[in-house]
């Protein structure tokens, strides 16, 4: 008789997805060969984004593909497909997915079917009715934003340089960021410190006519190094003329205006959103158990509370932080704790296809570390505090060693000796965000219009 192989169906390729498919590529290799495994990945993008180096990607330290860890390198004994999960029946293992493909044909979604099912699609931008965000916000969570991210801020001072519009000219130097938990602190110092570098360069622009605010509506920034080392950032950034609002937040950015609660006005053409994540829209659509939050509902062991087969953890997962002291409390949904959740997800998931017990996860969390531009940096690490300089270097070490293969880890380490050898790149590469313009304006079209 001829048996059908068990099916992992791992939805997401980010942290969670790629790692825990990679954790099963080793747990079952001896399964895989013989072909009583197949691990499926499906994924909206054809690579796993290792999101702490988006900062130095926008400030042009490291080369946006090397930020981006290709999953079908990475995963050769598992089947990548690019799609997105629409919806999933847990009651029947079923999902249903569309690809590029489909939408071509006219099918409409495709079914499958699966017997173990990680659901790690993440999470997404959380943004808040604010007039104006739609039309005028820029996001920073993919390595799209963050190169747009890059090539607009530059773009901006091209603008600064060449009108005659003290108004056009105060919009453009104006860079309004919104959130100051890492991906706002991080992306605001890189940037401008990219500017202040790039300002030498041009004959009417200087850094001090550049204007860089930061927008908090608590009353604290990087809660994770420590009320310390967060005040020692506010500190910092405002020796360096970035202006810090806290318990402020952003009324209104219509017509290119941004309000804040305070009552302060900015002409800004830039207006920079990272105030938070919300669990991926994904889990509505599956009649899995989840908290008040709108996360998976996950046991210790990492399976999906009262729904066996289903597993889950990173972002889409509260996970019960059995190292605390108190009951109730979850792990923090940030990438230490992913990465580590990965690797006994995929452990546990090898141990229940082999009938042998799972393990709990618990790490303790030892700390953080932030950059603040090059050469900058804040650290709280295993109670030690440190600033500046070492906790840059820190920062850039830590994550060498965790982010993924030893091509990724070497290119890295070339591009920032390279980086440290020679000057700064300071080009815009606006115009491969509509690479048919000029085809388009050639043939009788129009040249689209700025954003």
């Amino acid at each position: 008789m001829v048996t059908e192989p068990v099916r992992i169906l791992v939805v997401g390729g980010g942290y969670v997805g790629m790692y825990t498919a990679l954790r099963l590529q080793r747990k079952l290799k001896p399964e895989l060969k013989r072909g009583e495994v197949e691990i499926v990945v499906i994924s909206p993008d054809p690579y796993m984004t290792y999101q702490p180096f988006l900062p130095e990607a926008a400030a042009g330290s490291i080369s946006p593909r090397h930020v981006v860890v290709p999953l079908r390198r990475v995963l050769d004994h598992c089947r990548v497909v690019v799609g997105e999960v629409q919806s999933i029946d847990h009651a029947k293992r079923t999902a249903s997915f569309t690809t590029l493909a489909t939408a071509e044909e006219g099918t409409g979604a495709l079914d499958i079917s699966y017997d173990e099912l990680v659901l790690a699609p993440g999470s997404i931008s959380r943004t808040l009715p604010v007039p104006g965000l739609a039309d005028y916000g820029i996001g920073f969570k993919t390595v799209e934003e963050a190169i747009g991210l890059r090539n607009h801020v530059i773009e901006q001072m091209d603008i600064a340089s060449s009108t005659r519009d003290p108004a056009v000219r105060e919009a453009a130097l104006t860079f309004v960021f919104v959130g100051g938990g890492y991906a706002g602190v991080e992306a605001l110092g890189e940037l401008e410190d990219m500017a202040r570098y790039a300002a030498r360069y041009y004959h009417n622009v200087k850094a001090e006519d550049m204007k860089w605010i930061l927008v908090e509506a608590s009353g604290r920034i990087l809660p994770e190094v420590g009320e310390e080392m967060g005040k020692y950032t506010v500190s910092q950034l405002r020796k360096r003329n970035i202006d810090v609002r806290l318990e402020t937040r952003l009324d209104t950015c219509e017509d290119r205006v941004a309000v804040l609660s305070d009552g302060a006005r900015f002409r800004t053409r830039t207006v920079v959103w990272t105030a938070g994540v919300k669990p991926h829209p994904l889990l509505a659509a599956t009649d899995l158990p989840r908290n008040e939050r709108g996360r998976l509902r996950c046991t210790a062991e990492l399976s999906v509370d009262g729904a066996p087969h289903a597993w889950g953890a990173g972002d889409a997962a509260a996970v019960p932080d059995v190292t605390a002291g108190e009951p109730g409390k979850e792990c923090a949904p940030n990438a230490q704790h992913a990465v580590r959740q990965a690797k006994v997800l995929g452990d546990n998931i090898a141990a229940s296809l082999r009938k042998q017990p799972l393990q709990e996860y618990a790490h303790k969390y030892v700390g953080s570390v932030a950059s603040l531009g090059l050469h900058k940096g804040v650290a709280h690490v295993y109670g030690r505090k440190l600033k500046g300089y070492p906790a840059w270097f820190m920062h850039r070490v830590y994550h060498l060693s965790r982010v993924p293969t030893l091509n990724r880890k070497s290119r890295v380490l070339a591009e920032w000796t390279l980086a440290g050898l020679f000057k700064r790149e300071i080009v815009s590469l606006g115009s491969l965000e509509h690479p048919r313009a000029e085809f388009e304006l050639a043939a009788g079209g129009e040249r689209p219009k700025e954003s």
